[in-house]
């Protein structure tokens, strides 16, 4: 079965070291996404995402390295509530069809339960990243773990068993 592990991180540097670790493991872009709100415009807004250049493809923290593959897919979006965000991976198709129903409309789909998309969605609206992952069960534990080496704030997995 599948599952879906979302790591929140503060620091978009710490997300990049997360996407990393996650190819250096074996993760491909088809199962990595990458949602932060789009500050390019001086929103405002928080950690220190560095999300001036991410939809150029250009530099993300020190540069995107691992998130090379993740840029070509990337989308920006105007949430309402949320306002201007980038989502890049799989999950930004998802979040395209479902804009009215904001990112926790968007990860009912992937299972995550309405409570926690909403969390999720407040997240992203305060400036952290959401670092998301679509494995099997298995792969699922890894990705959690490398997501908690790489300095998240909070790591959960939905859906899958």
């Amino acid at each position: 079965m599948v599952a879906t592990t979302i790591g929140v991180f503060s620091s978009g540097r710490e997300a990049e070291q997360a996407v990393e670790a996650l190819h250096e493991e074996g993760f491909t872009d088809d199962e990595i996404s990458i949602v932060a709100r789009d500050d390019r415009d001086g929103g405002g807004g928080g950690g220190g995402m560095g999300m001036d250049n991410i939809a150029d493809g250009a530099a993300w923290g020190s540069g995107i390295g691992a998130l090379g593959g993740l840029m070509a897919g990337v989308g920006a979006l105007a949430i309402p509530g949320v306002g201007p965000i980038l989502a890049a991976g799989p999950i930004a198709a998802t979040l395209s069809g479902a804009v009215a129903g904001g990112i926790g409309g968007g990860l009912l789909d992937l299972g995550i339960p309405e409570d926690r998309g909403r969390q999720y969605e407040e997240d992203v609206k305060q400036g952290r990243i959401l670092c998301i992952v679509e494995a099997d069960d298995e792969r699922a534990e890894e990705a959690a773990r490398l997501m908690n080496e790489a300095g998240a704030d909070e790591v959960e997995t939905h859906g899958g068993r």
